[in-house]
């Protein structure tokens, strides 16, 4: 079976282009108008895609967590509140999906709790993320497998016996899998990049690759090692307030991290030996000697 999974109009999996993808997550802090503004820099980027994420405060918070006090940019307070700042209801959902349309660029949303699936199926999503933190919840793995559309699961936190357990509940015939380290931002001892020859080797469906590093060399290392989706955060400035910010891509990088990728891909080549016709003048200018045939 070949290792290949439609998205939208896009074919992902081996022998196609690496698909890209700009992740907004909360990045956007709670704005519409900032989202709007990170789609338009990864559309300038050529970016497959845009992703953001969707979660129940209620259901992802812990209860320990709730009423622990946090400064925000809205002031101070409570966890819970915060969270409920940066979710976007289906009004801004509403909005984001016009403009995606709008701009012609696909968007789909890390869901974390079965909710916030029922939420996002209301706009006939191309694909379900998984993100890691919920690799191993079996309830909402079979609540989004039996969407019956593609999902993409990433790895990071989780062991190989918890990959292999979650990959044979979702199965393999509409999955692309996330090599993934989770620290944000993730120093580069610990990418551990090699793991995407692992998986390729061990499942029998596309391995992508989540990055969040700081740079882009590693993440153009990845494509280069044969992950077929490549995923990294989409920021506007690397010093604004958030979390994610820190191990996110500023515009200008995520052009160059594109147009890097893409360099790759034309470079790779088919794997068998050539003369160019680009090196027969060299040939006959250098070479002394046609002994060997």
């Amino acid at each position: 079976m070949a290792k290949q999974v439609r998205i939208k109009d896009r074919w992902v999996g081996e022998g196609h282009p690496a698909y890209i993808v700009a992740e907004i997550g909360i990045n956007h802090n709670g704005s519409v108008d900032i989202a709007k503004q990170l789609i338009d820099a990864a559309v300038r980027s050529g970016c497959d895609a845009v992703k953001f994420q969707k979660r129940t405060p209620e259901l992802c918070v812990p209860h320990h967590q709730r009423n622990m006090i946090r400064y925000t940019p809205w002031g101070y307070m409570t966890y819970i509140e915060y969270r409920h700042k940066v979710e976007l209801g289906y009004p801004e959902y509403n909005e984001i999906d016009r403009y995606c349309r709008e701009r012609g660029i696909t968007w789909f949303a890390s869901c974390w709790d079965k909710p916030s699936v029922d939420f996002m199926k209301q706009f006939d999503p191309s694909c379900y993320k998984i993100p890691s933190a919920c690799l191993t919840n079996s309830d909402l793995l079979r609540y989004i497998k039996v969407k019956k559309e593609p999902i993409i699961l990433s790895t990071g936190m989780s062991t190989m016996e918890q990959i292999v357990a979650a990959v044979e509940l979702l199965g393999t015939n509409n999955i692309i899998l996330n090599h993934c380290t989770s620290t944000y931002p993730c120093d580069p001892s610990e990418l551990n990049l090699r793991m995407i020859i692992t998986l390729r080797n061990y499942f029998n469906c596309p391995i992508g690759y989540s990055g969040h590093e700081v740079g882009l060399a590693t993440t153009v290392a990845a494509a280069s090692l044969g992950a077929c989706l490549i995923e990294r955060h989409l920021t506007l400035d690397r010093s604004m307030w958030g979390t994610d910010q820190a191990a996110s891509v500023e515009p200008q990088g995520f052009e160059r991290l594109v147009r890097y990728i893409r360099i790759v891909e034309m470079a790779m080549g088919d794997g068998e030996k050539k003369v160019y016709s680009s090196e027969r003048s060299v040939m006959e200018r250098l070479r002394l000697s046609n002994t060997i045939p």
